[in-house]
């Protein structure tokens, strides 16, 4: 079976123009594949290149080298309408922090994913309330903007939107940080439901007992250092 995201012989580096134009590689010949159905956790020490990596995966930043595959498209060399489409429709992601448009209320940011597929209004704003009522957000809150909440409550929105689609790729970024034990668990019975759904995932977890719950395999990032690499 093909793998729904395959990475091959990746590569990145950072050109500090400020400094010189130095260039500080970051990943060297970095290569791993996520079935459907399989949660990886990337590891390593701080300053490895998680992140680097998972902003590489979403397209966020560009590679040196090597390909990054995601549902059959090589983001590496893809178009950013062909990005956007895939973010769309197959790749998801829960990063720690929200970022939406002022003003627009939380239920609607929730929907907004499933809007954006054409789903009916009724559907999108039946599940965005679901998620929201599953993750504790007061239905009182709803018709307010997410920018006036704390930062417990802008999380467990984020997540809430991150999962109203059932994408068949998942980025997580520390899904689970700074929530109480009540709300940790329901995001990782989420993780779990995708999974059982079909989702590749690729997290960065932090909370070892809920990476040990979650993921199926780990992959150690400090291998990927320029120089270690094989």
């Amino acid at each position: 079976m093909t793998p729904m995201i395959h990475v091959e012989h990746l590569a990145k580096s950072f050109t500090l123009h400020n400094q010189g134009g130095a260039v500080i590689p970051v990943i060297e010949g970095a290569g791993f594949s996520v079935r459907a159905g399989e949660c990886v956790a990337l590891t390593g020490t701080s300053g490895a290149g998680k992140s680097t990596v998972m902003r590489i995966l979403y397209g966020n930043y560009l590679a040196q080298g090597g390909s990054v595959r995601i549902g059959g498209l090589d983001i590496t060399k893809a178009e950013p309408r062909e990005i956007l489409a895939l973010r769309r429709e197959t790749l998801g992601y829960v990063s720690q922090f929200l970022r939406v448009v002022p003003r627009v209320p939380t239920l609607e940011v929730v929907a907004e994913p499933l809007l954006a597929l054409g789903r009916p209004e009724a559907e999108a704003l039946a599940r965005a309330r679901d998620l929201l009522t599953r993750l504790r957000i007061p239905d009182t809150l709803w018709g307010l903007s997410p920018t006036t909440f704390s930062g417990g409550e802008q999380q467990r929105v984020n997540i809430a939107r991150g999962f109203a689609h059932a994408y068949p790729a998942l980025l997580l970024d520390e899904p689970t940080a700074s929530l109480d034990a009540t709300n940790r668990e329901t995001v990782l019975t989420l993780i779990e439901e995708a999974k059982a759904g079909g989702a590749a995932i690729v997290g960065i977890f932090h909370d070892l007992e809920a990476r040990a719950r979650v993921a199926d395999r780990e992959i150690d990032v400090s291998a990927f250092a320029p120089g270690r690499a094989a």
